[in-house]
């Protein structure tokens, strides 16, 4: 037996899921299921995506049916409670360009993501990690905790209200979904970014305080200028080593598990969806207009 292996006893399980250039719609959908179906923990890393795709968190007013956390949004009577496509993204731009759109099923901000993003998930059951309370900040200091073993040595590394963070710059922006008895807390991490695909987001109406009006490219770095890649994942992998005992599983064999007609609420936007969004959001504005 190894030091490794001799370390990890007494440690819970989790299965250890790592892709290079999924499809983000894809990599959300398989989570969403494995959180709502599954009873196991998960880490799941995915090396970036291939095209450039906007993702939101849950957004307008619906019925769900689990009790749902997100950072940075409230869960209320079983409502879900967000922002619109037209408050978040110059809509002319993402539908001129045809840059896809996914509502994600958990919360959080809205992002771009690319080959130059590192996703990194943790679904667990409520009572994997000895003492964590299943409510968002808990699980929210948890994992920075975490990520301070993976940064050691790299970068002034902080969490600022629910971001990861080199000094005052982001690069990390986290979302959650908590049920019952289970969680996800899942992180796009900046290794690098395309300058011109800020320019498909708004300056969203609630910012962290810490961000001070900055616009996206004063408010964000790249993760390239503190740390290697591949050194990040590894060390990511070992850092959660010292929680669990991490079992590797292919994608394949992840997918074979899996019930092929689970009804997924983690969506593509429609060019028809967006374009209602952007002309709703118009006739606000004329009417707001019109009214003074």
């Amino acid at each position: 037996m190894t030091v490794s292996q001799i370390s990890n006893v007494g440690l819970p399980l989790m299965k250890l899921v790592r892709w290079e250039g999924v499809p983000i719609l894809r990599q959300l959908q398989l989570e969403e299921q494995l959180l709502r179906t599954s009873s196991e923990n998960w880490c799941i890393i995915n090396d970036g995506t291939k095209n450039p795709t906007i993702v939101m968190g849950i957004s307008g007013i619906s019925k769900c049916n689990t009790p749902t956390s997100r950072m940075g949004h409230v869960t209320t009577n079983g409502h879900k409670i967000g922002e619109k496509p037209a408050e978040l993204l110059k809509l002319d731009r993402v539908l001129n360009d045809r840059i896809p759109v996914i509502r994600r099923f958990s919360g959080g901000g809205t992002v771009i993501v690319d080959h130059g993003t590192v996703f990194v998930s943790f679904i667990c059951n409520k009572d994997a990690v000895s003492g964590l309370q299943p409510y968002p900040q808990p699980i929210m200091s948890w994992s920075s905790q975490l990520y301070a073993l993976a940064f050691r040595g790299f970068g002034d590394f902080n969490l600022r209200e629910n971001d990861y963070v080199f000094g005052d710059r982001k690069f990390g922006g986290n979302a959650q979904s908590i049920t019952k008895n289970r969680w996800i807390h899942h992180t796009s991490f900046l290794w690098d970014y395309e300058v011109s695909n800020m320019a498909y987001l708004k300056h969203p109406a609630r910012a962290p305080e810490y961000r001070m009006a900055r616009d996206h490219l004063e408010f964000i770095c790249r993760m390239k200028e503190y740390m290697p890649r591949s050194v990040f994942i590894d060390r990511t992998i070992e850092a959660v080593e010292t929680r669990f005992s991490l079992r590797p599983v292919r994608l394949e064999a992840m997918e074979a598990d899996l019930n092929p007609r689970f009804a997924h609420s983690t969506k593509l936007l429609t060019k028809q969806e967006l374009e209602a969004a952007g002309f709703e959001s118009h006739l606000k504005t004329t009417s707001l207009s019109l009214s003074l």
